[in-house]
């Protein structure tokens, strides 16, 4: 199957899932589906910039990567609708909500050391994407726990895609402007 066949597909099924539950980008009214095409859109041109990429997989986990952690998606229906490799590779961008707060990045990153680069991809293109101007609601102090997470996923993740850490570090260095 094409590209541009497997985006529509994913895209649709994201994008009807945040609906379900009115997600918005944080501090804003626009859809959620805005964030995961920018996530989508780091990994189309990353691909192009990354030999034995596999553009079709790695689409698919960034339109997906939020649906487990933020929706009532379950893992077996991903499984049913796109493969058990999808499903996995979505599970491991997941959050553990069992574990204490500051223990889940950690374990989230260290679940997605043991898959495909692509997955890999997916992560560095959300911090990418998320490390535009931070929303109002954020403090000092979070938005810098933010740029230090991005500077965890930065190391934990060297080695997996050049490109994209890249635009990871110097998006942590643009970041600095809304520090206080």
């Amino acid at each position: 199957m094409d590209v541009q066949t497997i985006y529509q597909k994913t895209i649709i099924f994201a994008a009807s899932k945040h609906l379900e539950i009115n997600q918005t980008i944080t501090d804003s009214d626009l859809p959620y589906v805005i964030h995961l095409s920018n996530v989508a859109m780091e990994i189309l041109i990353a691909s192009h910039n990354t030999e034995g990429f596999d553009l079709n997989f790695a689409t698919q986990i960034a339109l997906l990567h939020d649906t487990l952690e933020d929706t009532n998606t379950t893992f077996e229906e991903l499984k049913l609708e796109f493969g058990i490799e999808i499903a996995e590779g979505v599970s491991a961008l997941t959050k553990n909500d069992n574990l204490p707060k500051e223990e889940r990045m950690l374990d989230s990153l260290d679940r997605i050391s043991k898959q495909k680069k692509e997955i890999w991809a997916v992560k560095l293109a959300d911090r990418i994407t998320n490390l535009q101007k931070p929303p109002k609601s954020w403090d000092n102090l979070k938005r810098i726990k933010y740029r230090e997470e991005a500077k965890i996923i930065l190391e934990k993740l060297n080695g997996s895609n050049q490109y994209l850490e890249n635009r990871l570090r110097s998006k942590i260095e643009e970041y600095e402007q809304y520090l206080d």
